[in-house]
């Protein structure tokens, strides 16, 4: 595949870091849209998001720096090919950065935290889209070997040199089944976002189909790197999955029976 989309002079754009922008900005600016549908302050929407963004980049950063500090002191240049590397502790660390940047933000501002959760869903699994598509080019987050008609075969060297990719062997393009389930899950909630019953159903929804999507995918990565749990069963991802599962339904549950008290109040 392509690990470096493009070369301006001396400076390579790599695909990882070019997609994954694309999708922050497509979520932004859909994000501006789902606000107004819910009836949230999109300005205050898009400084959550930028927030929320600044914050995961900065506590993945910071890991990456703290796990090769004594190589980093020896080769201070490395810290320039830090972002290249991709791994799933930094994206569950950066992700909890986010968020719990993103929630202090939105009680400072008193933003309704169940409507802009909602308007936050839609973008944000497309944003997980995009990323997954340049991990595809990047060769990030690999499939396991296979002997089907679409698998995907990588030859640049950059891509075992920042990823571990195995080379020359055709794998599972894991990565774009990620993204067309992300992308699915994308428009299904943007769809359903003015049909929605209660508030709080599009984080729940999203919750349970990024959790499901996850889970089923990472039967077609490669295990090394993901660690393994209940002597092999589940690895790291598929960990996080099920919890994402667990979170969704205790939302859509909790949303339910909320209803079902104000209605037979005002009953």
């Amino acid at each position: 595949m392509h690990p470096v989309l493009f070369h301006i002079g001396p400076i390579l754009i790599p695909a990882y870091g070019a997609l994954a922008a694309l999708g922050v900005l497509l979520a932004l600016f859909m994000a501006q849209r789902t606000a107004r549908i819910v009836g949230v302050d999109a300005g205050r929407v898009w400084n959550l998001c930028v927030i929320a963004l600044f914050a995961a980049l900065l506590s993945q950063r910071l890991l990456l720096v703290l796990a090769n500090w004594s190589e980093l002191r020896r080769h201070p240049s490395w810290l320039l090919g830090l972002g290249m590397v991709h791994h799933p502790l930094t994206a569950a660390v950066g992700a909890l950065a986010g968020v719990g940047s993103a929630l202090l933000y939105a009680l400072w501002k008193r933003l309704a935290l169940w409507p802009t959760a909602d308007a936050l869903a839609p973008p944000f699994a497309l944003g997980l889209a995009f990323e997954q598509l340049g991990a595809l080019l990047a060769g990030s987050g690999y499939g396991t070997e296979a002997a089907v008609r679409w698998a995907v075969t990588y030859t640049d060297p950059l891509s075992a040199r920042w990823s571990g990719t195995p080379l020359a062997i055709p794998l599972h393009p894991v990565q774009a089944y990620a993204a067309l389930a992300f992308l699915t899950l994308s428009i299904l909630l943007l769809v359903g976002l003015q049909a929605r019953r209660q508030e709080g159903d599009g984080l729940g929804l999203a919750l349970l189909g990024i959790g499901l999507a996850v889970f089923i995918t990472e039967f077609w990565r490669d295990p090394e790197g993901r660690g393994a749990l209940l002597g092999g069963a589940l690895d790291g991802p598929q960990a996080a999955a099920v919890m994402l599962v667990l979170a969704g339904g205790l939302v859509l549950l909790e949303r339910k029976g909320e209803r079902a008290r104000n209605g037979a109040e005002n009953g």
